[in-house]
């Protein structure tokens, strides 16, 4: 493992700066300003209080894979205006890359993931119950379209939000955005992605933001209505999305995380795995900045609670958390 300096940053790409300029990130529903530290064009920002972790941001949906990391090392071990205070640096590889290829600390995140080789091969390997469900959606009046993003779109997204203020036994972050909010919220990626929309009638009743990644696509939001769940728009977004990707000759498509640490059991991790995703193992490296960041990694308190946590406490924890949440909504005067 390599835990030198490195060159100096005169000596680094040219193209490479430093900032102390905040940028602005959603955490939990609100827009906070945040510290960055631009490196080749790349935002870095750190999550975590008595641990900063840091990470470029949007990492999941670059196009191409981080090139340079130990430019960023050195921009991090380097920021003697403690502009990040980051006590770790992680990064990790873009699928299909599954074998590591840097000498730095190492483990595995369980990425979820469709290894795409036709639309026929993926329908014909789905459970029957979820090619049904896209029968049913196209039965029960369901139409799938792509979507401009224009000020119809905004509002079509923020009414699909509306829907319900709790999303997957949580306080739904996105309930309540303004048409300014929400175009905020979902502009970054415009100009490679794509918005496939579910309609009825008029009525739009979920949304899937595809963002193409080079040859793979990562999905960033699918959110149906709960009052549809019966027409099962999900399912008929997602064969839709499996539809263009084809076309497009995407490889892989991608759903966030297969298993959150030791979280083993959700309803979105069984929606994933009867829609054809599988796990794929990525190497995520942890590069220790200080020697704080050292003496964590050695406890393994980078892995988080549900990185720790027996599965059986976080599902019990996750349960409690849901009954609360859907107390506190209950007391909530409409």
């Amino acid at each position: 493992m390599s835990e030198s300096a490195g060159s100096s940053l005169e000596a680094m790409d040219p193209g490479m700066t430093q900032s102390s300029r905040p940028a602005e990130m959603r955490v939990k529903g609100r827009w906070v300003s945040v510290p960055v530290m631009e490196v080749n064009g790349d935002q870095l920002t750190t999550r975590g209080k008595w641990l900063r972790i840091a990470r470029i941001r949007g990492e999941e949906m670059r196009e191409k894979e981080l090139e340079n990391p130990e430019a960023y090392l050195t921009a991090l071990r380097n920021d003697k205006d403690r502009i990040l205070k980051a006590d770790i640096f992680s990064f990790a590889q873009k699928i299909p890359a599954t074998q590591p290829k840097y000498p730095y600390p190492v483990e595995w995140e369980s990425v979820a993931a469709i290894p795409l080789a036709s639309f026929k091969q993926w329908w014909e390997g789905l459970p029957q119950e979820s090619r049904k469900n896209v029968r049913r959606a196209q039965k029960r009046g369901v139409v799938i379209k792509v979507e401009e993003f224009d000020e119809k779109l905004i509002e079509g997204i923020r009414g699909v939000n509306d829907d319900s203020p709790m999303r997957q036994g949580m306080k739904n972050a996105y309930f309540g955005l303004t048409a300014d909010e929400t175009r905020k919220r979902y502009d970054e990626f415009v100009g490679r992605c794509d918005f496939i929309c579910a309609f009825v009638g008029e009525e739009m009743i979920g949304f899937l933001h595809l963002v193409y990644r080079g040859d793979v696509a990562a999905i960033l939001n699918l959110t149906p209505k709960p009052s549809h769940f019966d027409k099962r728009p999900s399912n008929a977004l997602m064969a839709k999305a499996v539809e263009i990707c084809e076309s497009r000759g995407i490889t892989h498509i991608t759903y966030g995380l297969y298993n959150y640490g030791n979280k083993r059991d959700s309803p979105l991790r069984e929606f994933k795995i009867r829609n054809g995703f599988k796990e794929i193992l990525l190497p995520r490296y942890f590069v220790p900045i200080t020697n704080w960041g050292r003496l964590c990694m050695k406890a393994k308190l980078h892995r988080g609670l549900i990185g720790n946590l027996p599965s059986s406490v976080i599902s019990a924890g996750v349960r409690a958390r849901s009954l609360w949440f859907e107390f506190k909504n209950s007391q909530t005067p409409v």
